[in-house]
Formats: structure tokens, C-alpha cells, sequence
């Protein structure tokens, strides 16, 4: 939690009010530390201020309080109790009642390691406090938009194919530091930024314990962060908000004023991509699994997911690397639906009829028409079909198209697929040519789109058409080949 007395703007470098020319500064005792910040600016003529401060102050004096003859024991005292009340340093103003800084100040400051500034006759104390507030509105300004630009960092993160990596990522980077993501078994599921030391790796993780809920006790009977500091670096671990005990955990050698609520934007969209989703049909997505398990046929559960006709979409990331389990989630999430399967570099969701299926940023997404729950396999293959040309395409999504009464729909059924049997048997037992000449043709006979749909090169393109032809013993440059082919085709 924040602490109360710290007001809620960024400290300011001391060396950063010092840099002002218009205000003449000039240290002359204590530390030339660029660590030592002022949270604010305090004038003060008590001989002990200590009551009067809250720590971080700049406390600025005339020395109207010192009285005549005072030696180095008064000094001393007085030093050492803003040392003791947290005070970051003194600025002492040379008029109107002191020529000079006495000797006895800078030598006490010097011991106590409080920096003293001098403040020249020609500079007021309140010229001093507000140029400490605005170099402080100058930190907020900034504050705020590396707060703004982070949390826009992290929602575009949070939408790509592999959203729990990417948002870890940000993090760290915003932060500076490390992010790590612990399951609810305490395991490390993902992390990013520079690893740390073993003591700080095995710190984070016991912290993560402190606020992961154990299942056996109220769930606000732990916090829902907590913090501590070890070998200098800051550790904060927060517990998601979905209940499932997966915990966020970073560690930054420093600790920004906008630190805090970065690292909470993360939080948030961790809880929501980890977390599963709760509604009234999951426990009738339950019972149609088990029912399934035993026997049911897939027509007699369909009812319990919530439709009767579904569409099922295959859906690839754009990059190279594999969905995993949290990426195939995002995706179904943003499809509407949890009814997900990761298959190999696929992704593949069924998503109800009811439901518009639109694209989704770093996805290229493969369409297939409605259809009854008989025709699943069916519409898996549409859906498989779409994407490949989608890819070969370059297109963001492709529906397979839904048309009234087709050509091929006139044939009776046994006799097309007894037709089309005879017309593919040279080539039927060679999976990789059937596939390679059915995109071949659905893509117009392009080489290139072929090789990008088929994930192969151009020549292994050219090197399977030709051995289909020649099998085919067929031309296929005519394009009434093309069309009986086609056909064919279609019908397996």
C-alpha cells in the first residue's frame, strides 16, 4: 500500500533544484548523493523541528532560532533531529539575520551526512518552494504518461497470439526489472526480464506464497499483495483476481511513484487470461463431456453447450512460434466462446451460430458454415480449407462460403463418391499429393500461394503437380481436367 505520508507526485532530485539558475543554490555540506529527492518544501524557525516534519522535506531556515553565541553543541543537536525526523536536507538563507552559514552548520551537517544548501540573499524561500513544485508537476506530467503508454503497451500485449509472454515482457521492460508468473502449485509458468540472483529468485517465490489463497481459508484471509526488499532490489507479488492461485511477481532494483499501478494493469489482464471462465453453461459444457466419455452420440449433447448449429473456426498466430494452452484461450475468449482445442500449430474453436465471428488482431482465421452437430467433421474440414487459403492469401479471415443449391449437389451422393474414387485412386494412398492438388487448384493454380498454404517450398509444389499428372495421366493446364478434379475432390 502506498505510504500516507508520501503525497502522491514524484520526488524531485535535489541536484535537480540545484541545477535551477534562477535560484542560485549552492551545497556546501553533506553528500553529493543524485539519490537524495525532496518530497516537498518546509520553512521552519523552531529549534527542534522534529515535531513539525513528516520525512523527505527540504526544510528551509534563516537561523532566526539560533541564538547568540551558539557553538557546535547546539548545532549538533539541532542537525541531528532532522536527521532523525527523515528530513532529506537544509537550506539555510544567508539574510537578513546571518552574513554567513555559521562554521558549526556545515561541520554538523558535514557529520550527519545532511546535505546544506545555501540559499542567497536574492532568492526567497517561497521562490525555493515553488520551483520545487513545479519540477515536482514536471515529474508528475511525466509519471503519468509512462503510466499511460505502459498501460497501452500492455493491452496491445495482452491481444497478441501469445498474450501471457507479451504482457510479462512489457512489464519487466516498464519496470525495469523482472516479471515472473507463479501457478497455483507455486511453479514458475512464464517469466521475462534479466533473471536475478538466487537469494532474490527464492525471496519473490516465498512472497508469492504469502498472498496465494490455500483453498482451505476465507478468501480475503490473505492479502492481495504484499511487498519486501532484498539484496536492493524491490519484490511486489500480487495474487490474480481469478481465485485460481496464480500469482504475479516482480523484482525492480528501484520503485517508481507509477510503479504500482503498471504492475496492477497487469494484474488485471493476467487475472482475465488466466483465469477460466465462469457461467451458468459450464456445468452443461460438464455434462456434455461426460456424456460424451460414455457413449452419447454428439447430436444427443450438443443441446447442453447451448445451440444447435455451431460454426467451428481453425486459427493460426501470425508469427512463427506455436499457440500454447493461455494463447488458444485468449483467442477463444475474444471468439466468444471456451470451447478451444490446440491442435499443433492450429487453434481450433467452436463458436455458436448466434455469434459473429470477426477478426482477431495477430490471428489469421479459417471459417467454416454453420452446421448441426452430425456435420462437426464436416465443417472441421471447411474450416481447415478456409485457412489455408486465408494464408495463401493473406487474409485476416475467410468464411466458407454458404450457397443455396451447388452443381454438385445434383449428383446423387453414392455416385459422386464412387466417382470420384475411381477418378483419384492412382494417387489415393498419397495424402501429400491429394492435399498438395486440392489447394493447387482451390488456389487457382498459383505455385507461391500453394507453397505459404501448404508450409513447403515452391519446388515441392511443382514436384507433387507433376507427379499428380502424371499418375492422373491427365493435362492438367485444361480446364475441364481442372473442373472433374475439382469435383472429385470435393467430395472426399
Amino acid at each position: 500500500m502506498p505510504d500516507p505520508t508520501v503525497p502522491p507526485t514524484p520526488p524531485v532530485p535535489l541536484d535537480a533544484l540545484l541545477a535551477r539558475a534562477d535560484l542560485g543554490l549552492r551545497r556546501i555540506a553533506g553528500p553529493s548523493d543524485p539519490a537524495v529527492v525532496v518530497h516537498w518544501a518546509h520553512t521552519s524557525e523552531m529549534a527542534d523541528p522534529y515535531p513539525y516534519l513528516l520525512g523527505g522535506e527540504l526544510l528551509l531556515s534563516a537561523g532566526v532560532h539560533v541564538p547568540d553565541g551558539a557553538g557546535a553543541g547546539y548545532f549538533d543537536a539541532y542537525v541531528s533531529r532532522i536527521v532523525a525526523a527523515g528530513g532529506a536536507a537544509l537550506g539555510f538563507g544567508v539574510a537578513p539575520v546571518h552574513d554567513t552559514v555559521p562554521g558549526a552548520l556545515v561541520e554538523a551537517c558535514e557529520m550527519h551526512g545532511l546535505p546544506l544548501v545555501e540559499v542567497p540573499p536574492r532568492t526567497t524561500f517561497s521562490a525555493v518552494a515553488r520551483a520545487l513544485w513545479q519540477l515536482m508537476a514536471q515529474a508528475r506530467t511525466a509519471e503519468l504518461r509512462r503510466v499511460t503508454e505502459a498501460q497501452q503497451s500492455l493491452a496491445t500485449a495482452a491481444a497478441r497470439p501469445d498474450p501471457v509472454p507479451s504482457v510479462l515482457q512489457q512489464l519487466a521492460r516498464r519496470l525495469g526489472g523482472r516479471a515472473v508468473l507463479y501457478g497455483p502449485e507455486g511453479t514458475r509458468l512464464a517469466g521475462a526480464g534479466p533473471e536475478p540472483g538466487e537469494e532474490v529468485r527464492t525471496a519473490l517465490a516465498k512472497l508469492a506464497e504469502v498472498v496465494r489463497p490455500s483453498g482451505q481459508e476465507p478468501s480475503d484471509a490473505r492479502p492481495s499483495s504484499a511487498s519486501d526488499t532484498v539484496a536492493g532490489t524491490r519484490l511486489v507479488a500480487h495474487a490474480l483476481g481469478n481465485g485460481e492461485g496464480f500469482v504475479l511477481g516482480t523484482a525492480a532494483p528501484q520503485r517508481d511513484a507509477g510503479d504500482h499501478t503498471i504492475a496492477s494493469v497487469a494484474a488485471v489482464l493476467l487475472s482475465l487470461l488466466t483465469g477460466e471462465r465462469h457461467s451458468g453453461s459450464g456445468a452443461g459444457r460438464s455434462f456434455a463431456l461426460v456424456r460424451l466419455l460414455l457413449g452419447a452420440a454428439p447430436a444427443e449433447v450438443a443441446p447442453l453447450l447451448g445451440g444447435d448449429r455451431w460454426r467451428v473456426v481453425h486459427g493460426r498466430p501470425d508469427g512463427r512460434a506455436a499457440p500454447d494452452p493461455v494463447a488458444a484461450s485468449a483467442l477463444g475468449a475474444a471468439l466468444g466462446s471456451s470451447l478451444v482445442d490446440v491442435a499443433g500449430e492450429v487453434v481450433r474453436v467452436l463458436v455458436p451460430d448466434g455469434r459473429a465471428v470477426e477478426r482477431v488482431p495477430g490471428w489469421t482465421l479459417g471459417v467454416s458454415a454453420a452446421a448441426a452437430p452430425r456435420d462437426w467433421p464436416a465443417a472441421d474440414t471447411q474450416a481447415a480449407r478456409a485457412l489455408a487459403r486465408a494464408r495463401a492469401t493473406r487474409t485476416p479471415l475467410l468464411r466458407h462460403g454458404d450457397r443455396p443449391t451447388a452443381l454438385a449437389d445434383l449428383v446423387p451422393p453414392d455416385e459422386a463418391d464412387a466417382h470420384a474414387r475411381a477418378l483419384l485412386a492412382p494417387i489415393a494412398q498419397a495424402p501429400a499429393l491429394v492435399d498438395t492438388l486440392r489447394t493447387w487448384l482451390s488456389l487457382h493454380g498459383s505455385w507461391d500461394r500453394t507453397a505459404v498454404a501448404l508450409d513447403v517450398h515452391r519446388n515441392t509444389v511443382r514436384q507433387r503437380i507433376t507427379r499428380c499428372a502424371t499418375l492422373l495421366d491427365a493435362d492438367l493446364d485444361d480446364p475441364d481436367v481442372r473442373m472433374e478434379l475439382w469435383f472429385a475432390l470435393r467430395t472426399r
